[in-house]
């Protein structure tokens, strides 16, 4: 009987390990999709070394970026009726009721890019489902959620809604103030309604997809609508988390629904590359699509882990409901506004700052002339990243990973028993491998490969100031694996080429100062904010990938081979006429890159330009709002 069983059985033990085998083949075709869309190159690049009658990729790069956003400047509207017909274009439909009084606002502010609310539209879209009628009752649900603010517009004055709730969020009133601020130049013109603003940073809205697709689910779901109140707390319990709730936005059959590849251990994924695995910098096949603002989670679960959105401490919200927040992830419903931090002026936050009058100067006092800063990558922060739900997952966040790449000794691995954290450290331990220009003939790129500790050293200066939230281990644990040291004002940034911008808990409020300094940015990113579509990577700063091993050859291609690089290839620096050239060349690059993020921080990224993005925005609300919405409309 037993034989027979097993020999029943056996087609049903067979199966299973095929699903596995084919769960494992599908997880190596995903991991070389980590890094996005590729840019080709020729496998010459890939050699030792080539001549440079072949473009390297950063120029090519820098040279497509300053044609496409010249392009889309020049393609702008000029009058209101061609501003009306590219709407229709874009969108199928009418400019809102009071289009004609926003364009006037814009053009009399020298607003450049008229017809750049592609973002507005998409974070909009969804709730074209509900009725004006629906749209207010969750509006007004929001209002009673803990960490939201309700801001009501009637008649032509703006005020706070008092609704009592049973948690005080420390927080409280920052943002919903700042967004009243961008209000006043045009109260007067906005009809009627109340917005949810977000007291958080990070984003909170997600609406599993069967509901995004049928709309009329979130009615029936007992979990979800009416029962939204009554379920709800500001932090999770019951083992759930960010992640939980994250699966159920992505698409029935994606890797994310399906719990095997969804929860799997992180080690049998390459976990090298998330760390910033120095060994793959070498390939020029780095350089690609490395703005990860529309990274797909849902494709890639096992990402999950290193960032720390996921591991927020904070619930999430269930249900498309309209909360304004200053940013999203990809795979996020809320509504995107400007950051209250990129208005007022404070030390931490704004370029220019003056402490004794309190207002903001054009140059800041701690400005360094270009040929006086140092020729380094700059960043200093606190360990803000993430939550601590589930609890452990600190090491992986993004400024964690990037300061242990760096900084790890073998002594602070003892405190943890999570493998990718040892993996990281071997990356550490091993060689990187660069392509940088040749110093006898500089038109010429070559390969070297360097002690990794070497090279960090030469051309980095990044450390913790401050310790924040959990750590496996405690803070002494989080201390040995990282480099610590003290505060710096805001204006020591400037005395670096480089200026490093990673997410912290949410977007980096500091990246509207940095852009402002004459320093370039090199940005890392997962997060979206109002002006996502009006900056140019490659143009007004450096995009980095999430894993950042591509920063070896950004720091070499401008500043040439650091004297690890060339202590290695035993090479010295002849100072010959053709290499000074070269090295000015590829400097004046970097210069260019720092000059036209300052000119995009004084020409798209005032004040005015937010009160611009605003106004168009609670336009377009104010039509969903409206039970009528054919009347909301504008018709020339």
């Amino acid at each position: 009987m037993l034989r027979v069983y097993l020999r029943r059985g056996w087609p049903f033990i067979m199966g299973v390990f095929l699903l596995f085998m084919l769960a494992g083949l599908f997880s190596a075709i995903n991991d070389r999709k980590i890094a996005g869309r590729t840019i080709w190159f020729p496998s010459s690049w890939l050699s030792s070394s080539w001549n440079t009658g072949t473009e390297h990729p950063i120029t090519t790069l820098m040279k497509d970026a300053k044609v496409a956003f010249t392009n889309r400047l020049a393609k702008q509207s000029k009058t209101l009726p061609e501003a009306v017909a590219e709407y229709k274009r874009r969108y199928g439909r009418d400019p809102p009721r009071g289009f004609d009084h926003w364009w006037e606002f814009a053009k009399e502010r020298d607003f450049m890019l008229v017809d750049e609310f592609d973002a507005i539209d998409e974070d909009l879209a969804p709730f074209w489902t509900l009725s004006g009628e629906e749209l207010r009752r969750r509006t007004y649900l929001l209002g009673h959620l803990p960490s939201i603010t309700l801001v009501r517009i009637q008649d032509g004055n703006v005020s706070e809604v008092p609704i009592k709730q049973a948690y005080v969020d420390k927080e409280r009133g920052h943002r919903s103030r700042g967004f009243r601020e961008l209000l006043e130049k045009f109260i007067e013109k906005l009809p009627n309604m109340d917005l949810a603003i977000n007291s958080k940073a990070e984003s909170r809205v997600l609406v599993p997809w069967e509901h995004l697709q049928f709309p009329s689910l979130t009615l029936r779901d007992p979990s979800d609508g009416a029962k939204m109140l009554d379920d709800f707390t500001p932090t999770w319990r019951d083992n759930r988390g960010v992640w939980e709730a994250y699966r159920r936005t992505c698409p029935p059959g994606s890797p994310a629904r399906q719990l095997y590849s969804s929860y799997r251990d992180p080690t049998v994924r390459k976990m090298n590359a998330l760390v910033g695995n120095p060994r793959s910098s070498g390939d020029l096949s780095a350089f690609v699509e490395s703005v990860d603002d529309d990274y797909d989670f849902c494709a890639n679960p096992w990402a999950h882990y290193t960032q720390g959105h996921f591991f927020s401490d904070w619930q999430t919200i269930p249900v498309l409901s309209p909360l304004f927040s200053p940013s999203k992830a990809k795979g996020f419903a809320d509504i995107r506004i400007p950051s209250h931090y990129y208005l007022g002026s404070s030390a931490r936050y704004t370029y220019g700052y003056d402490l004794v009058t309190r207002g903001v100067k054009e140059i800041d006092d701690m400005e360094v002339p270009w040929d006086q800063k140092r020729d380094l990558i700059f960043w200093r922060g606190a360990t803000t990243g993430g939550g601590s739900t589930p609890p452990g997952f600190t090491p992986t966040y993004q400024r964690h990973r990037y300061c242990s790449s760096l900084n790890l000794s073998l002594d602070s691995l003892s405190y943890t028993s999570l493998r990718f954290l040892r993996m990281a450290h071997e990356s550490t331990t091993n060689n990187v491998t660069i392509v940088h220009a040749s110093p006898s003939r500089p038109n010429t790129f070559i390969s070297t490969t360097v002690p990794a500790r070497d090279l960090n050293n030469d051309i980095m200066d990044v450390a913790f100031v401050s310790a924040v939230g959990e750590y496996p281990g405690g803070e002494e644990a989080l201390r040995k694996a990282h480099r610590f040291t003290r505060s710096v004002p805001l204006g020591e940034h400037w005395s670096y080429k480089y200026l490093l911008d990673l997410d912290g808990m949410s977007y980096s409020a500091r990246f509207m100062a940095l852009l402002a300094s004459d320093s370039a940015v090199l940005k890392s990113t997962v997060y979206k904010e109002y002006f996502s579509d009006w900056i140019q990577p490659w143009l007004h700063y450096i995009p980095l990938s999430s894993s950042y091993p591509e920063i070896y050859n950004i720091h070499a291609y401008f500043s040439g081979p650091s004297a690890s690089t060339m202590a290695v290839a035993n090479m010295t620096v002849e100072k010959t006429a053709k290499w000074e050239t070269v090295q000015k060349e590829r400097d004046t690059q970097l210069r260019q890159i720092a000059r036209a993020g300052k000119q995009w921080k004084h020409t798209l990224g005032r004040t005015v330009d937010m009160e611009v993005y605003v106004y168009r925005l609670c336009l377009e609300y104010a039509r969903l709002w409206a039970d009528d919405r054919d009347a909301m409309r504008l018709v020339l």
